[in-house]
């Protein structure tokens, strides 16, 4: 049919649409006489065509050629039954009624059903033609239309129009072509891969049956060797009994050997349980002696420093005098600076020795040039150490198997506690990546910081001087920042630059350096420092705070002075009477967090809770510390001693878990919203100021420009008069 179908011409429609339509007829006639039973000849094929099909069918009309169809198969099919049973009737004349009657009801069934499917098929074809001719139909009449349209244009212009609207479909058609040809090729292509996979499958079930025939060959050879050794004669009555007798023989001895083993292992389980119970009794021993040793030695350095605090106060009762008591009592405190750690060598426990540095490389007694504070070094270190060894077994352990039992990090109420206790320095590089992850994951970017460092060769940022300048003030205190052979002063250098371009608004501020020391001596790693950098000036500082302004800094101080004034009425009354301003102690601490101010067992447990929670911790340690200092403070009545005392009494505080409970709970109530609040009053108040100062500053630079450099004669210069001479 579609064959027929792709010869149709538009242009002789009713010729072909007839030509069509006896061409069907015609198949359906040879179709007709093409269902007798194989092996039979049928009667209606010597009778003329005329008499076959007396008349072709309407295709209109369906049902009527269905049912005029039917009646050529039937009176065939019935009179070949016929001929058949008289055969068979001839050779079984019994049974021949019967047998008759059932295979031609049977048969007269199927050539029904065949006759009913094929008049379907021919039903549905039909309709199908009928669509394609309907559709054949409107295209010719489109196309008569269109030609009409054609002949009926009054210009060329309109017949040129048309001519390209038909172009344009014909190109839309090839498109179509085109299209249904990829397609095609596409299903080829699908078509072989289901074939190639067709293929392996019949191979893995070729494989398969492989496998199991020689899998039933096994079996067969298994079935064949057991049933072998059933049809073997058996064995003589004395050579089993004799075979009997060793294996009962063999395990007897087997069953001895067993016995002596569980005695054996009986006796030992008994000595090891009592070896186990005098270790664990040693082991409590050890631990009781190792805390009594800890705790004699934090009292022989709390007896230690204040002996030594004693001396300190005699040399100022004394002063300068010139007497036996002072040069005794010089000698006496350069004895105590010059005690090492040799004198307790000779002890049988040495618990925990003062070491020179810390386990990040500060100096655990610091070097102070004024010769006068080296004794109050040393007593400092002594407390530190004392505190040390009191607070090990009793908050350091707990503190460590509380961190060990952490799960995965997420921001919770019990991560925020474990922060502000101080995080275990093992512990420390872990979490510290993770809270600068935390801040930076919007702004981080992968290889950002090796392009950075590529812009930084290329082209010299013009922060690069000062940043060479500052990389030798880092942290005098601090052997990887003084050694020479360290690699900390490059990755400095390098995480310092790489900022400069990152910020171009801030490009480098002094601070930075020592905020990016403390990154590298946590993190080691130059990315994950500058990441922390980025975190500290970009996300938890507000802005302008590291500006050429320094305005939020400002700002911050004076949100200082009014909570200071809050919390601690006494002292700041105490303060504003002798006109002191804190301003010039605490600005570097809020600038650098910190980082030159507190000995740093206390700075690293004040970071851990600044990158948690914010700036909200620098105020809050701030207001602390002199809290923690308020009554020595207030003792002093000198506004210069006053200030002396300021400029190093943070390294005085030794005592971490006391000063953590006076910033977290001694503070308290400590809103965020009254914070925001005074930080904006005071940055309008600021704002204001300056603008004032420059509209003066302005309006001095525009009269003395005004005025002009005049310069009165008395005041020439000598060189002047020469020249005039």
């Amino acid at each position: 049919m579609p064959l027929a179908l792709q010869n149709i011409s538009l242009k002789h429609l009713g010729t072909e649409i007839q030509n069509t339509m006896h061409n069907i007829r015609s198949n359906k006639q040879t179709q007709g006489t093409g269902h007798t039973p194989p092996g039979e000849d049928s009667p209606l094929s010597e009778e003329p065509q005329r008499e076959e099909q007396p008349s072709s069918p309407d295709p209109g009309t369906p049902g009527k050629d269905s049912a005029d169809s039917l009646k050529p198969p039937k009176s065939f099919l019935s009179t070949n039954l016929i001929q058949k049973a008289k055969l068979q009737s001839s050779t079984f004349p019994l049974f021949t009624e019967g047998l008759i009657r059932n295979r031609t009801a049977q048969e007269k069934v199927l050539a029904l059903e065949q006759q009913v499917l094929m008049l379907t098929k021919e039903l549905t074809a039909q309709k199908e033609l009928v669509k394609i001719l309907h559709k054949a139909l409107e295209a010719a009449q489109q196309e008569k239309r269109v030609s009409s349209m054609y002949l009926a244009a009054a210009e060329d212009k309109d017949r040129l129009e048309l001519v390209r609207h038909k172009v344009r479909q014909i190109a839309e058609l090839g498109r179509r072509v085109e299209a249904l040809e990829q397609e095609r090729e596409s299903l080829v292509q699908t078509a072989s891969l289901r074939e190639q996979q067709v293929q392996e499958l019949q191979q893995h079930v070729q494989l398969l049956m492989d496998k199991n025939q020689a899998k039933q060959q096994v079996i067969c050879k298994l079935s064949e060797k057991v049933t072998q050794d059933f049809m073997r004669p058996l064995a003589t009555p004395d050579a089993a009994n004799r075979d009997f007798l060793s294996q009962q023989e063999k395990m007897e001895h087997l069953k001895d050997d067993m016995e002596a083993y569980r005695t054996q292992n009986r006796f030992l389980n008994s000595e090891i349980h009592q070896v186990t119970k005098i270790w664990r009794k040693v082991a409590e021993k050890e631990r009781a002696l190792l805390m009594k040793c800890a705790y004699l030695q934090a009292k022989n350095c709390q007896v230690e420093s204040k002996y030594l605090a004693g001396l300190r106060r005699l040399q100022e009762a004394i002063g300068g005098e010139a007497s036996e008591c002072s040069e005794l009592l010089r000698q006496l405190i350069q004895e105590a600076l010059q005690w090492e750690a040799g004198d307790s060598s000779a002890d049988s426990v040495v618990l925990s020795p003062i070491s020179e540095y810390d386990e990040y490389g500060f100096l655990t007694v610091p070097n102070y040039e004024v010769e006068d504070l080296k004794l109050l070094a040393k007593i400092q270190a002594l407390e530190v150490h004392s505190h040390h060894l009191l607070a090990h077994e009793a908050v350091e352990r707990p503190l460590r198997e509380r961190w060990a039992a952490l799960g995965e990090l997420a921001p919770s109420a019990e991560l925020k506690q474990l922060l502000r206790a101080g995080v275990p320095h093992e512990h420390r590089p872990h979490i510290w990546r993770w809270l600068v992850r935390f801040r930076v994951q919007h702004l981080q970017a992968p290889g950002r910081y090796q392009e950075l460092l590529s812009r930084s060769q290329a082209c010299k940022h013009p922060a690069a001087r000062q940043i060479e300048l500052d990389l030798n003030r880092t942290f005098p205190n601090n052997k990887h920042f003084t050694c020479p052979t360290s690699s900390f002063p490059d990755k400095l250098r390098r995480v310092l630059l790489a900022f400069s371009w990152q910020n171009p608004t801030i490009g480098y501020c002094q601070g930075l350096n020592r905020l990016a020391a403390i990154a590298l001596l946590v993190l080691d790693e130059e990315e994950s420092a500058f990441w922390c950098l980025v975190a500290i000036v970009e996300v938890i500082m507000p802005a302008d705070y590291y500006s050429k302004t320094l305005l939020a800094s400002q700002v911050d101080q004076r949100v200082l002075q009014d909570l200071l004034s809050e919390k601690l009425p006494r002292l700041m009354a105490h303060l504003g009477q002798h006109r002191v301003d804190l301003s010039f102690i605490t600005f570097n601490w809020f600038l650098v967090v910190f980082a030159d101010s507190l000995i740093s067992n206390i700075l690293f447990q004040v970071w851990d809770a600044f990158l948690y929670e914010g700036t909200k911790v620098v105020f809050r340690y701030a207001l602390a510390i002199f809290k923690y200092n308020e009554e020595a403070i207030l003792r002093l009545q000198d506004g210069l001693e006053i200030y002396q005392y300021l400029r190093f009494f943070t390294k005085t505080i030794c005592n971490s878990q006391k000063l953590m409970n006076i910033a977290f709970n001694d503070m308290n109530p400590f809103p965020m919203k009254q914070l925001w609040q005074l930080r904006t009053a005071h940055r309008e108040r600021l704002e204001a100021e300056l603008h004032e100062l420059e509209q003066f500053k302005a309006e001095y630079l525009e009269t003395r420009t005004c005025q002009g450099p005049a310069v009165p004669e008395s005041c020439t210069s000598e060189d002047e008069g020469d020249l005039e001479a």
